[in-house]
């Protein structure tokens, strides 16, 4: 992992996914929005292999996944699905190198972390790989040999990039709490013991070089388990933030853990002055006692979740406020 306090952050970046289908229309959104902090965006619209989960599961390494009417489900071998994972993000890719060129400076990728994605895979049986820690460390196992060779793939395409990986982890919480129901609905899967997320979490960190991210548009993001683990930054929805989380938060930003502060709404609602969607963050920080002139070189300023369930008018018109508002906070920390 990459010292965070040396590495170039930019105040301002999405989450991940974007409304429609088009790979080049979609880069161009991006890379124009964040002239200085683009991503790898997600189409989920396409249909399956483009959602978040099966896009992940192409990424995986001598584990294959196909769809079936209740969600994605281990396979013998690759399918059709997994074809389609393939392309889908061959064609992203192709479309972010394009609007890449010359490009030097931070870029975020985002895969599902292992996680999530044990709590969303479904056995040959039918439930899901979280209840088996065999599975998991297979999962887990296959993630980060996938995730190594997409990374190189994205250099390769992207030299002057300096890489984010993102790992998406929605179903964090639920994991840890025993909150993910088995596939009859009646029961719930036991607990994960915290020791072992955060090792396989440790694990996926060191995957990569550079930065590290956990993103959850969840309640109760557990900010001292992903600091532990490693990771340089935290994604979270700002709104759903409770007075409880806040001496977390108050000691990830001592500890030099980025916050990617989720302030813009992720579906079309009307957009306040830029100054009122960093209200929140400048009122926490007075709260916790951190230095306002900290702001800026501590908070990434994203949407509260991914993009695709908004209209492309409104996903254009939220990044671009993020922009906005990450220079409100930056010009007027108090």
């Amino acid at each position: 992992m990459s010292d965070t306090n040396t590495f170039p952050w930019s105040p301002a970046t999405g989450v991940g996914s974007m409304p429609g289908g088009d790979a080049r229309e979609s880069a161009k959104t991006v890379t124009g929005s964040f002239e200085d902090f683009p991503y790898l965006a997600e189409l989920p619209a396409r249909g399956p292999g483009a959602d978040m989960i099966g896009r992940t599961l192409g990424l995986l390494v001598d584990l294959y996944a196909h769809v079936e009417p209740s969600g994605w489900r281990v396979s013998d071998r690759p399918g059709r699905d997994t074809r389609r994972a393939h392309s889908w993000l061959g064609e992203d890719l192709d479309a972010l190198e394009e609007f890449t060129q010359g490009y030097e400076g931070p870029l975020k990728v985002q895969a599902v972390g292992p996680w999530t994605l044990a709590a969303s895979l479904e056995r040959r049986g039918g439930e899901a790989a979280l209840g088996d820690p065999g599975a998991c460390r297979d999962l887990a196992a296959s993630l980060a040999e996938g995730l190594r060779a997409h990374l190189a793939d994205v250099r390769r395409r992207v030299p002057g990039a300096r890489i984010v990986l993102q790992l998406d982890e929605p179903s964090l919480t639920a994991v840890l709490r025993g909150r993910v129901r088995t596939a009859s609905g009646y029961r719930t899967h036991r607990a994960i013991d915290r020791q072992i997320a955060e090792s396989a979490l440790r694990e996926l960190v060191a995957v990569h070089d550079g930065p590290v991210v956990v993103h959850s548009c969840a309640p109760d993001v557990p900010f001292a388990l992903l600091r532990r683990a490693g990771v340089a930054g935290v994604s979270f929805d700002f709104g759903l933030l409770t007075e409880r989380e806040e001496e977390a938060i108050g000691e990830a930003v001592e500890g030099g853990t980025r916050l990617l502060a989720g302030v813009v709404s992720s579906t079309d609602a009307a957009l306040s002055d830029p100054g009122g969607s960093v209200m929140g963050v400048r009122t926490l920080w007075r709260r916790l006692g951190l230095n306002p002139g900290t702001l800026a070189e501590s908070v990434t300023l994203t949407p509260s979740c991914g993009l695709a369930g908004a209209s492309p008018a409104y996903a254009r018109a939220a990044l671009a406020h993020c922009v906005r508002a990450a220079r409100s906070l930056a010009d007027n920390p108090e």
